[in-house]
């Protein structure tokens, strides 16, 4: 009977060990409970670092993470950027540096919780706020809106997303504690009908279990608030925090009160000055937050680089993003510990429960000097266009099924004796108009430039136009932004006394894909006409590819001043780099 009972003893023993590994391998839960979050039942403050990781080198991840832990936070917040994972409609891309759900697990595994938004929309001053370009080649969409077109391809990425990310729940055993349904939408419009459809694929992708929220401003929140959803704020440095939630106090009285983005800084545009903010407001707000038990997520922690053609544009107006998203962040743009860190940290340390913050990492890689180096070898631009198409009417970018790049337009003139005006109605972004291959001026979208003086003309004289997109706007109803020229090409002149307009047809139109291989088939075409490389007088630069070579000694982060250059893209290696000075990933 003893060893029966012994038997019997090891054998529920064994059951109840098993029984608590399936509970841990279920792991735990994140609610919503009275003025407070619970994490596995006792309350828990969110204290999230925004990091971005297309902005951030896969080699750079750790780091990174560890950066944000050793400033005293316990979350890592990101978006799901649709159109990076969603290149081509239908072709998804979760691999090297788009494997977000590698980023999550490494967050994890430094012993952080995540926060997911997976969009459809994020702004993030990302190229048409996340949103694919190809979804314009139907022109007349609605996006964001109860459109069936629309609403099929976020369900599709959604599950995408789903098949990534839901596994990583905290309720599977992961670190995702909460998941954001749509963006900011109050800015945008008011739709509840929408808001629920999105809420209802994002639940359906497999997080029907985590806690949903949304987020948006004190002043827009309720035209979209949907009943069975967490509510946050998003507001920034200097604002009265009490008077940002006192409406959602009102109508939840026991709600736990977050704000979802707490603007570190902000963003920096093509021309203009680098934005900076105190980081005393930055701090004295995150520490009134913290004493009344307030979360947060700090946007951004480390905001790092927009590389290639993913800064976007905001709106009013058309302002282009410059590659560099440093944001004037605590971590700067290449993942060093800035003035706002170290006096963040200090009051971070207080809310600490006591225990010493973990120490501050060193820089993944040194800060380098490359070689002075010489561009030796020129191409022409044309040499990179793809097939030339006859079009009796002008086409947009995405009617050429063309993504990002620039696009030369071609047609004959008629004989214009007088001065003229000629007008590119909706040309996006940037244009370089040419009569016979001689270039007579320029139109630009970010100056609002609609025209330019033509001279006389003969009859057949060539117009050429070169169109350059500069990112599609990432804010507000203008996020549905084509590029090229978007409607029409008109010259007014005078005939006889009388005023005379010509609507400009038959077109020649020839994309230019804005790629590392564009470039590089544009050299071997160059070779194949066994034309010689010139040597560059730079007092005459030409529109073209430009390449030179440089060897390292050592690897590392550096940056390439291009302040005496015109526009245009780097590549180092292959990597696009971006539109204006930008880190150079070692």
């Amino acid at each position: 009977m003893n060893r029966k009972f012994h038997i019997k003893t090891i054998i529920a023993t064994l059951v109840l060990s098993l029984a608590t590994l399936t509970a841990q391998a279920r792991g735990g839960d994140f609610t919503v409970g009275k003025n407070t979050f619970l994490l596995n039942g006792q309350p828990f403050v969110v204290k999230a670092a925004e990091l971005h990781y297309p902005r951030i080198p896969r080699p750079y991840w750790d780091q990174r993470i560890k950066m944000c832990k050793a400033l005293g936070m316990n979350t890592i917040c990101l978006y799901v950027f649709w159109n990076i994972h969603e290149q081509q409609e239908g072709k998804f891309d979760f691999t090297g540096n788009n494997d977000v759900a590698a980023f999550c697990r490494l967050a994890q595994k430094n012993g952080m919780y995540v926060i997911v938004r997976p969009g459809p929309y994020v702004c993030a001053e990302w190229e048409m706020g996340g949103l694919p370009w190809w979804l314009l080649k139907k022109k007349d969409i609605r996006l964001r809106e109860d459109d069936p077109y629309f609403l099929a391809r976020v369900k599709a990425f959604e599950a995408e997303v789903g098949r990534q990310l839901a596994p990583l729940t905290i309720q599977n055993g992961g670190p995702i504690i909460m998941v954001q349904v749509e963006n900011e939408y109050g800015s945008y419009g008011v739709n509840k009908q929408y808001v629920s459809q999105i809420r209802d694929i994002v639940k359906a992708s497999g997080f029907d279990k985590v806690t949903l929220f949304q987020c948006d401003w004190a002043s827009n929140f309720e035209n979209n608030g949907l009943d069975d959803l967490l509510w946050t704020m998003n507001f920034g440095t200097g604002s009265n925090i009490d008077a940002q939630f006192k409406r959602l106090k009102q109508l939840r009285p026991e709600t736990p009160l977050m704000c979802s983005e707490f603007w570190s800084g902000w963003v920096d545009k093509w021309g203009g000055r680098h934005e900076k903010r105190p980081a005393k407001a930055m701090v004295e707000g995150i520490n009134e937050m913290l004493s009344k038990n307030i979360s947060f997520s700090l946007y951004m922690t480390h905001g790092g680089t927009s590389f290639g053609h993913w800064a976007g544009a905001n709106s009013p107006g058309f302002a282009p993003d410059v590659t560099s998203y440093d944001y004037d962040a605590p971590i700067n743009e290449y993942g060093h510990a800035t003035p706002k860190f170290w006096e963040l940290r200090k009051t971070m340390q207080k809310y600490n429960g006591g225990k010493r913050l973990p120490d501050v990492p060193k820089p993944a890689a040194p800060i380098i000097t490359i070689p002075k180096m010489t561009l030796t070898e020129f191409s022409p631009l044309d040499l990179g266009m793809s097939m030339p198409t006859m079009s009796y009417d002008i086409k947009s970018f995405e009617e050429m099924n063309l993504g990002w790049g620039a696009m030369f337009y071609t047609t004959k003139l008629p004989q214009i004796e007088k001065s003229s005006r000629l007008s590119l109605n909706e040309a996006h972004d940037y244009a370089q108009i040419f009569i016979n291959n001689k270039l007579i001026g320029t139109i630009d979208r970010t100056k609002n430039e609609k025209s330019i003086k033509l001279p006389p003309v003969k009859q057949g004289a060539t117009l050429t136009i070169l169109i350059e997109a500069m990112g599609r706007i990432n804010f507000g109803r203008a996020v549905k932004d084509f590029k090229g020229i978007t409607e029409s090409v008109t010259i007014d002149t005078e005939i006889n006394g009388h005023d005379v307009s010509y609507h400009l047809k038959n077109w020649v139109i020839a994309p230019i894909p804005d790629s590392y291989q564009t470039a590089q088939y544009a050299f071997d075409k160059l070779d194949e006409t066994n034309r010689c490389f010139s040597p560059i007088t730079f007092s005459s630069p030409s529109i073209g590819y430009y390449r030179g070579y440089f060897n390292l000694k050592k690897v590392g982060d550096t940056f390439l001043n291009l302040e005496q250059w015109g526009k245009g893209q780097v590549y180092v290696n292959g990597h696009a780099l971006g539109r204006s000075i930008s880190l150079v990933a070692g």
